[in-house]
Protein backbone atom coordinates (compact mmCIF):
# COMPACT_ATOMS: atom_id res chain seq x y z
CA UNK A 1 0.00 0.00 0.00
CA UNK A 2 1.20 3.27 -0.51
CA UNK A 3 0.33 7.02 0.91
CA UNK A 4 -3.21 7.08 0.25
CA UNK A 5 -4.10 3.26 1.78
CA UNK A 6 -1.65 4.27 4.96
CA UNK A 7 -3.48 7.50 5.31
CA UNK A 8 -7.23 5.80 4.85
CA UNK A 9 -6.23 3.21 6.84
CA UNK A 10 -5.33 5.45 9.56
CA UNK A 11 -9.21 6.00 10.77
CA UNK A 12 -8.61 9.99 10.65
CA UNK A 13 -6.16 9.48 13.98
CA UNK A 14 -3.83 12.52 13.10
CA UNK A 15 -0.95 11.10 14.75
CA UNK A 16 -1.50 7.36 13.42
CA UNK A 17 -1.72 8.89 10.30
CA UNK A 18 1.61 10.90 10.89
CA UNK A 19 3.17 7.43 11.72
CA UNK A 20 1.53 5.82 8.91
CA UNK A 21 2.91 8.07 6.82
CA UNK A 22 6.17 8.56 8.12
CA UNK A 23 7.14 4.94 8.81
CA UNK A 24 9.70 4.44 5.97
CA UNK A 25 12.00 6.84 7.05
CA UNK A 26 12.24 6.17 10.58
CA UNK A 27 14.95 3.46 10.88
CA UNK A 28 15.70 1.53 13.83
CA UNK A 29 16.02 3.12 17.57
CA UNK A 30 14.64 6.22 15.71
CA UNK A 31 11.05 5.49 16.68
CA UNK A 32 12.04 5.69 19.82
CA UNK A 33 12.22 9.29 19.61
CA UNK A 34 8.21 9.77 18.67
CA UNK A 35 5.34 10.10 20.94
CA UNK A 36 3.64 6.87 21.60
CA UNK A 37 0.51 7.58 19.14
CA UNK A 38 2.73 8.22 16.27
CA UNK A 39 5.01 4.81 17.29
CA UNK A 40 2.19 3.05 17.29
CA UNK A 41 1.23 4.75 13.17
CA UNK A 42 4.58 3.38 12.36
CA UNK A 43 4.25 -0.24 13.89
CA UNK A 44 0.89 -0.35 12.20
CA UNK A 45 2.21 0.62 8.25
CA UNK A 46 4.85 -1.92 8.89
CA UNK A 47 2.02 -4.84 9.71
CA UNK A 48 -0.26 -3.12 7.11
CA UNK A 49 2.91 -3.71 4.76
CA UNK A 50 3.54 -7.44 5.74
CA UNK A 51 0.28 -8.24 5.41
CA UNK A 52 -0.20 -6.62 2.13
CA UNK A 53 2.59 -8.85 1.11
CA UNK A 54 1.18 -11.83 2.04
CA UNK A 55 -2.40 -11.68 0.88
CA UNK A 56 -3.08 -14.06 -2.06
CA UNK A 57 -4.45 -11.21 -4.22
CA UNK A 58 -1.14 -9.36 -3.85
CA UNK A 59 0.53 -12.32 -4.67
CA UNK A 60 -1.04 -12.42 -7.83
CA UNK A 61 -1.16 -8.52 -8.51
CA UNK A 62 2.94 -8.50 -8.13
CA UNK A 63 3.17 -11.76 -10.69
CA UNK A 64 1.73 -9.70 -13.48
CA UNK A 65 4.31 -6.88 -12.83
CA UNK A 66 7.19 -8.89 -12.70
CA UNK A 67 8.23 -10.21 -15.96
CA UNK A 68 8.75 -6.73 -16.72
CA UNK A 69 10.02 -5.12 -13.57
CA UNK A 70 11.45 -7.93 -11.33
CA UNK A 71 11.68 -7.51 -7.92
CA UNK A 72 10.42 -3.83 -8.24
CA UNK A 73 7.04 -4.93 -9.27
CA UNK A 74 5.61 -5.03 -5.61
CA UNK A 75 6.56 -1.33 -5.39
CA UNK A 76 4.64 -0.34 -8.47
CA UNK A 77 1.56 -2.36 -7.13
CA UNK A 78 1.24 -0.58 -4.49
CA UNK A 79 0.62 2.90 -6.04
CA UNK A 80 -1.65 0.50 -7.98
CA UNK A 81 -3.67 -0.06 -5.32
CA UNK A 82 -3.98 3.57 -4.37
CA UNK A 83 -4.96 4.17 -7.78
CA UNK A 84 -8.12 2.01 -7.53
CA UNK A 85 -8.72 3.27 -3.79
CA UNK A 86 -8.74 6.56 -4.84
CA UNK A 87 -11.33 5.47 -7.48
CA UNK A 88 -13.58 3.30 -5.52
CA UNK A 89 -17.22 5.37 -4.65
CA UNK A 90 -17.72 2.99 -1.60
CA UNK A 91 -15.01 4.80 0.51
CA UNK A 92 -14.70 8.09 -1.84
CA UNK A 93 -18.16 8.91 -3.07
CA UNK A 94 -18.35 12.16 -4.78
CA UNK A 95 -15.92 14.80 -3.90
CA UNK A 96 -14.57 12.83 -0.77
CA UNK A 97 -11.24 12.12 -2.03
CA UNK A 98 -10.28 15.93 -2.48
CA UNK A 99 -11.29 16.53 1.49
CA UNK A 100 -9.45 13.53 2.39
CA UNK A 101 -6.45 14.84 0.77
CA UNK A 102 -7.25 17.91 2.24
CA UNK A 103 -7.18 16.87 5.62
CA UNK A 104 -4.09 14.78 5.11
CA UNK A 105 -2.05 17.76 4.39
CA UNK A 106 -3.42 19.77 6.91
CA UNK A 107 -2.47 16.87 9.77
CA UNK A 108 1.23 17.20 7.78
CA UNK A 109 1.21 21.20 8.16
CA UNK A 110 0.75 20.53 12.31
CA UNK A 111 3.26 18.05 12.65
CA UNK A 112 5.49 19.37 10.67
CA UNK A 113 8.27 20.19 13.52
CA UNK A 114 8.21 16.49 13.97
CA UNK A 115 8.45 15.02 10.43
CA UNK A 116 11.75 13.15 9.44
CA UNK A 117 13.75 15.46 7.20
CA UNK A 118 13.58 13.39 4.17
CA UNK A 119 9.91 12.92 4.70
CA UNK A 120 9.38 16.61 5.27
CA UNK A 121 10.71 17.16 1.77
CA UNK A 122 8.40 14.52 0.42
CA UNK A 123 5.16 15.91 2.19
CA UNK A 124 6.30 19.27 0.48
CA UNK A 125 6.13 17.71 -2.67
CA UNK A 126 3.09 15.58 -2.04
CA UNK A 127 0.96 18.96 -1.29
CA UNK A 128 2.30 21.25 -3.82
CA UNK A 129 1.12 18.65 -6.37
CA UNK A 130 -1.43 16.85 -4.81
CA UNK A 131 -0.56 13.22 -4.94
CA UNK A 132 -3.07 11.93 -2.87
CA UNK A 133 -5.67 13.73 -5.28
CA UNK A 134 -4.28 12.39 -8.47
CA UNK A 135 -3.72 8.72 -7.76
CA UNK A 136 -7.12 8.15 -8.89
CA UNK A 137 -5.22 9.46 -13.00
CA UNK A 138 -3.63 7.34 -14.85
CA UNK A 139 -1.59 10.29 -15.20
CA UNK A 140 -1.13 10.41 -11.25
CA UNK A 141 0.19 7.26 -11.61
CA UNK A 142 2.53 7.50 -14.29
CA UNK A 143 4.15 10.40 -12.63
CA UNK A 144 4.15 8.31 -9.55
CA UNK A 145 6.17 5.28 -11.59
CA UNK A 146 8.00 7.51 -12.52
CA UNK A 147 9.29 9.18 -9.03
CA UNK A 148 9.94 5.35 -8.22
CA UNK A 149 12.08 4.99 -11.20
CA UNK A 150 13.95 8.28 -10.40
CA UNK A 151 14.77 6.73 -7.00
CA UNK A 152 15.45 3.15 -7.83
CA UNK A 153 19.24 1.90 -8.16
CA UNK A 154 18.77 -1.49 -10.02
CA UNK A 155 15.47 -0.21 -11.88
CA UNK A 156 16.97 1.03 -15.77
CA UNK A 157 13.89 0.90 -17.81
CA UNK A 158 11.89 3.73 -18.58
CA UNK A 159 8.21 4.43 -16.34
CA UNK A 160 6.58 3.20 -19.52
CA UNK A 161 7.00 -0.64 -18.95
CA UNK A 162 5.45 -0.31 -15.81
CA UNK A 163 3.00 1.73 -17.17
CA UNK A 164 2.25 -0.64 -20.08
CA UNK A 165 1.90 -3.36 -17.35
CA UNK A 166 -0.83 -1.29 -15.49
CA UNK A 167 -2.65 -0.74 -18.85
CA UNK A 168 -2.56 -4.07 -19.78
CA UNK A 169 -3.66 -5.58 -17.23
CA UNK A 170 -5.88 -3.20 -15.58
CA UNK A 171 -9.07 -5.51 -14.86
CA UNK A 172 -6.87 -7.84 -13.87
CA UNK A 173 -5.21 -5.79 -11.35
CA UNK A 174 -8.64 -4.26 -10.06
CA UNK A 175 -10.19 -7.59 -9.48
CA UNK A 176 -6.93 -8.15 -7.48
CA UNK A 177 -7.71 -4.90 -5.31
CA UNK A 178 -10.93 -6.03 -5.40
CA UNK A 179 -10.24 -9.22 -3.33
CA UNK A 180 -7.69 -7.08 -0.79
CA UNK A 181 -9.17 -4.25 0.07
CA UNK A 182 -12.03 -5.66 2.46
CA UNK A 183 -9.61 -7.84 4.14
CA UNK A 184 -6.74 -4.91 4.35
CA UNK A 185 -9.81 -2.87 5.85
CA UNK A 186 -10.59 -5.25 8.46
CA UNK A 187 -7.17 -6.18 9.60
CA UNK A 188 -6.33 -2.77 10.27
CA UNK A 189 -9.59 -2.03 11.98
CA UNK A 190 -8.98 -4.72 14.25
CA UNK A 191 -5.22 -3.49 14.81
CA UNK A 192 -6.51 0.05 15.54
CA UNK A 193 -8.87 -1.07 18.13
CA UNK A 194 -6.04 -3.62 19.71
CA UNK A 195 -4.22 -0.29 20.35
CA UNK A 196 -7.13 1.94 21.95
Amino acid sequence: MNYLAHAYLSFHDPAITVGQLIADFVKGKQIDSYDKRIQQGIRLHRALDEFTDGHPATRQANAVFRPACGPYGPVFMDVVYDHFLANDPEHFPGDALAAFAASVYDILVTYDSQLPPEFRRVSGYMRSQNWLYHYQERTGIFSSFSGIIRRARYFDKPATVPFAVFEEHYRTLELCYRQFFPDALDYMKSRYEGIG
